[in-house]
C-alpha cells in the first residue's frame, strides 16, 4: 500500500515574507519561496545593510517579525541575541555559562555553538553545543524555562557537540538530547519544558529532526546515531528504522520528503530513496533507489520539482543534480568546491554558500551546473546556514552578522 507524504509544516506562502524561523526555513527543507531573485543582479554585492558582532559559532541566523536572531560564544558563555532587521541595532542580550572543551578532531570547528535556535508562538528556543536546552520570550529575552541533562546521561552532547536544530510543532518542542552512547529523542511541552515522551532507542546524531505526515501518520523523522528513524509524533513509539553507519557516527544529513518517497544520505554511505508503506497497521520501508557516485556528508540537498540538487563531500565537494525520482544523475559540477556547503531554493534559482564565503547563485535546472553569478560575502570561513528574508541575505560568518542586498 502506497502512502503520500508531505511535510507538516504549513507551506511557506503561508508566513510572513520576513520569517525565516527555523532551521533551513519555513518548511525545514531549504525552500525559500516561488518569488525569485531580481531580474538584474549586480556584478558585485554593495557594501552591507548592516554588520554586527555576535560571536562565534556556526548556527545559523533566523528571523521572524521584523527581528533577527542569532545564538553564538563569547568566551564561555553562549550568547543568544535580538536585533532589528531593518538597522541591525540590538533588542536586547541574553547570555549563560556553557563551558566547552572541543573534541581535538573538531578544533577547526570551534566550541559552537552549531544547532540553529526556533522562533514559535512568541519564544525562541536554543540548543547549546554541550546540550543546555534553553525557552527565551522573543520580545524581551526573558528566560522562560530551561533544561540540562547531567542528572539523565553520562555524556550531555555527541563527540564533536550537540548540533541537531530544535522543531516545534504546536506546544510540542522535538529535540536530539544526552550524548553519544546514550541519549534520547525527546518531547516537550513548548510553554512550560514538562517532559511528554522520550525515546531512548539510539543516541543523538547530528541531524535535525522533520515532521511528516504518512497515510494519516505525523512522524518525526531524523538520524540518530546508527539509524534513521521515525517515532509518532504524539507519543515517542518507534515506527520504523533503517540501519545507517559513518565514519566516528557522523550522521548529519536531515532528511527530505520528496512526494511518497524519503530521501537520505550519509558520509560515504551514498543517497537512498524508500517509500514509506503500512501493512496491516505497521509501518516498513521499501527501497526505490540508491546512488553510490554521490554522497552526503554535512550538506542537506533541496528539491525544484523532481530535480534533488546537494553538495556530495567526494572529490573534495562537487555540487550535483539528481531526478528524484529515479536517482539518476542529470550532472555533477565541478570537484574542489569545499569541505560544505549550504544550498537555498528561491524561485528558479539556487543560492549555494559554501564554507569559504563564496556564494553561487546558479540555475536550479537539470541540463548543467550554470552559474549566473559569484560573490564574496563575508572576510571568514561560513559554515552557518544563509537565510533569505525580504529579498536580502543573512549571512553569520566566524563571528559577525551581517545583512547584503542582492538587488540594486
Amino acid at each position: 500500500m502506497k502512502t503520500v507524504l508531505a511535510c507538516f509544516l504549513t507551506l511557506a506562502a503561508l508566513v510572513a515574507a520576513e520569517d525565516w524561523s527555523q532551521w533551513r526555513g519555513p518548511n525545514r527543507d531549504g525552500y525559500a519561496g516561488p518569488a525569485g531573485l531580481p531580474a538584474k543582479l549586480p556584478g558585485q554585492l554593495a557594501a552591507p545593510v548592516w554588520k554586527v558582532t555576535v560571536g562565534e559559532g556556526h548556527s545559523s541566523p533566523v528571523a521572524a517579525g521584523g527581528r533577527v536572531y542569532s545564538f553564538a560564544r563569547r568566551g564561555d558563555n553562549e550568547v543568544v541575541t535580538c536585533h532589528s532587521l531593518v538597522d541591525g541595532k540590538a533588542v536586547w542580550v541574553e547570555s549563560y555559562p556553557a563551558p566547552y572543551t572541543v573534541n581535538p578532531a573538531a578544533t577547526r570547528h570551534g566550541p559552537g555553538p552549531k544547532s540553529t535556535p526556533v522562533v514559535q508562538g512568541g519564544a525562541i528556543y536554543t540548543l547549546g553545543i554541550s546540550g543546555i536546552l534553553s525557552s527565551f520570550d522573543a520580545s524581551t529575552g526573558k528566560l522562560r524555562w530551561r533544561k540540562q541533562f547531567s542528572d539523565q546521561y553520562p555524556s550531555t552532547s555527541p563527540l564533536f557537540g550537540t548540533a541537531s536544530s530544535p522543531l516545534v510543532v504546536g506546544d510540542v518542542l522535538i529535540a536530539a538530547v544526552g550524548g553519544h552512547d546514550k541519549g534520547a529523542l525527546i518531547a516537550l511541552q513548548a510553554s512550560s519544558g514538562a517532559v511528554k515522551w522520550k525515546w531512548e532507542g539510539d543516541g543523538p546524531a547530528y541531524a535535525s529532526p522533520i515532521l511528516l505526515t504518512a497515510g494519516g501518520s505525523q512522524q518525526v523523522v531524523t538520524q540518530s546515531r546508527n539509524n534513521v528513524i521515525a517515532v509518532a509524533l504524539d507519543s515517542g513509539r518507534l515506527l520504523w528504522k533503517i540501519p545507517i553507519r559513518t565514519s566516528y557516527d557522523q550522521n548529519a544529513v536531515t532528511p527530505l520528503a520528496f512526494g511518497d518517497l524519503l530521501i537520505y544520505s550519509g558520509l560515504a554511505n551514498g543517497i537512498s530513496a524508500v517509500r514509506l508503506v503500512n501493512k496491516d497497521g505497521a509501518w516498513t520501508t521499501e527501497k526505490v533507489w540508491h546512488i553510490d557516485e554521490l554522497s552526503l556528508y554535512m550538506n542537506s540537498p533541496v528539491l525544484s520539482g523532481n530535480l534533488l540538487f546537494g553538495f556530495s563531500h567526494k572529490n573534495s565537494g562537487q555540487y550535483f543534480c539528481v531526478d528524484a525520482r529515479t536517482g539518476k544523475t542529470l550532472w555533477v559540477g565541478p570537484p574542489r568546491g569545499g569541505d560544505n556547503a549550504a544550498i537555498v531554493r528561491v524561485g528558479d534559482a539556487l543560492l549555494l554558500l559554501n564554507n569559504e564565503a563564496e556564494l553561487s547563485i546558479v540555475k536550479a535546472s537539470g541540463d548543467g551546473f550554470q552559474v549566473i553569478r559569484k560573490y564574496t560575502v563575508a572576510d571568514s570561513p561560513t559554515w552557518a546556514h544563509p537565510v533569505l528574508v525580504g529579498g536580502d541575505l543573512l549571512i553569520k560568518d566566524a563571528n559577525t552578522l551581517r545583512r547584503l542586498r542582492l538587488g540594486s
